[in-house]
């Protein structure tokens, strides 16, 4: 049994190494704050926004190294390796007997509706907070300690959200976002992927090909983008905003007063005075899934909710072989 932990942690571990500087790259991509039109300043005057102008997903990953160098290209590693543990080891105790067919939370293993609703319940609740934690860590400026959780929580979270962790579920648009996202990919595309490209352990390929059913899918989670992409941007967006309970502010705008954790910016580290990416204010935050939507159109085109498509095109075409 510990030898099979071990191997499912290196098995895991590995995997991280070689996609966590893709998704963090990934992230501050759909993250990054890049306005069409002229800002107002606090006076009411317009000025021309100065934040980094990164449309490129190649050009983010050069910028993360250079700014940041390699430690930087692996922040969020270790809340992703908890996150993936935690889901990978539940789909084997309680989903699934035949170990060949284990799944990570982008693959459910093959269930009947109520198992992968209990499923994505489950997801849900997991990846909620692991998604925030983990998005915020790869967006900070500031140097987060791999073993070191609690000065990492002190820095990613406000005061409130540690006294009332529960506030996370309550952040505006978040929750419905991961639900409507997880409820897609795996009861929708994940069904059909069921019904049209069957297992089968007894054929050489594990399943059960067909031309015509294996097309069908591939054009299905094609398409299938022109929803999901747009959900993990708002998704994105909505998880690095913080949640405090100062009655005069927004309730996911920055805490007033600070919390005398010292830090160090990974600009102070590297010498360069640019910031890797630019955020929107947080007096100014996004209220809800539409409301992001709506404001991510308005400030940076349509075109924004759609950054990295490709990259969401090719996870969906990617289910129809795991």
């Amino acid at each position: 049994m510990i030898l099979f932990i071990l191997t499912v942690l290196l098995t895991v571990l590995a995997g991280l190494l070689i996609t966590v500087p893709l998704t963090g790259a990934l992230v501050r991509l759909r993250a990054n704050y890049n306005p069409k039109g002229l800002q107002l300043d606090d006076e009411g005057n317009a000025e021309p926004h100065t934040g980094p102008v990164v449309t490129s997903f190649f050009s983010m990953l050069g910028r993360v190294k250079r700014i940041e160098g390699w430690s930087g290209l692996f922040k969020g590693i270790m809340p992703a390796l908890i996150e993936t543990m935690t889901l990978t080891f539940f789909a084997i105790i309680a989903l699934s007997d035949d170990v060949r067919y284990r799944r990570s939370k982008g693959n459910p293993p093959a269930s009947g509706v109520l198992e992968l609703l209990l499923y994505s319940v489950f997801l849900i609740a997991v990846s909620l907070p692991a998604t925030i934690i983990t998005y915020r860590s790869i967006t900070t400026p500031y140097r987060l300690p791999w073993l070191n959780p609690i000065y990492s929580l002190r820095v990613l979270l406000t005061p409130t959200e540690r006294r009332r962790p529960w506030i996370l579920y309550k952040t505006p648009g978040l929750f419905l976002s991961q639900f409507l996202h997880a409820i897609f990919t795996i009861l929708v595309l994940g069904s059909l992927r069921n019904w049209l490209i069957p297992r089968n352990p007894d054929k050489p390929v594990g399943y059960d090909y067909d031309t015509i059913k294996f097309t069908i899918y591939l054009v299905i989670a094609s398409l299938s983008t022109i929803i999901l992409s747009p959900l993990e941007v708002i998704i994105t967006k909505l998880a690095i905003q913080r949640n405090h309970a100062a009655a005069e502010y927004n309730s996911v705008e920055q805490e007033v007063e600070g919390d005398d954790v010292a830090t160090e910016e990974y600009v102070e580290y590297s010498g360069s005075d640019e910031d890797v990416i630019g955020l929107r204010h947080e007096k100014d935050p996004y209220l809800g899934l539409v409301d992001c939507a709506k404001t991510v159109a308005q400030e940076e085109g349509w075109t924004a909710l759609y950054r990295a498509w490709w990259f969401t095109c090719l996870a969906g075409i990617s289910g129809a072989f795991a």
